[in-house]
């Protein structure tokens, strides 16, 4: 028999538990998610990928869009956020910065990270282009498809 004194004992270790299987089952769902919600009272987690739809197809950037020229976006390529997390300019603390405004990026060249759920998700190019801008500030929360780096064309 489980007594109210176990539950609370062993609460810790069920949360330590969830934490690591959320984090083996993010890292394995294919496609980026929508949120990730986690309940330590009866062991919930869930799970949903944008517009409620599991994610069937590989992993890949998140769509970009081109932009018209707006106060806040100058016009060009944008790349997106391929998942809600805290967006880093650099792979750590102190380290130069992936890209800077001005540098010429080649396709699938890693240009920032995404932080969820503290696994590091690459954020890369889709296409060749010299950044124009970078929107979204290092350490600042991101949302799935938000605007983060402008690329101009070659």
């Amino acid at each position: 028999m489980t007594t109210t004194d176990d539950v609370f004992t062993d609460a810790p270790l069920a949360i330590d538990e969830l934490c690591r299987s959320a984090a083996k089952l993010v890292e394995s769902a294919q496609g980026p998610l929508k949120s990730v919600r986690l309940q330590a009272g009866d062991l919930v987690v869930e799970l949903e990928w944008p517009a409620g739809e599991p994610g069937l197809a590989p992993v890949s950037p998140a769509p970009a869009a081109a932009v018209t020229p707006t106060p806040d976006v100058p016009a060009g390529h944008l790349i997106a956020a391929p998942l809600v997390g805290t967006f880093y300019r650099a792979p750590t603390p102190g380290a130069p910065p992936f890209v800077e405004v001005g540098d010429e990026v080649a396709a699938g060249q890693q240009v920032a990270i995404v932080e969820a759920m503290k696994l590091m998700n690459p954020v890369e190019a889709d296409r060749a282009g010299r950044v124009v801008d970078i929107l979204a500030g290092d350490g600042t929360s991101v949302e799935y498809g938000e605007a983060l780096i402008v690329l101009a064309p070659l």
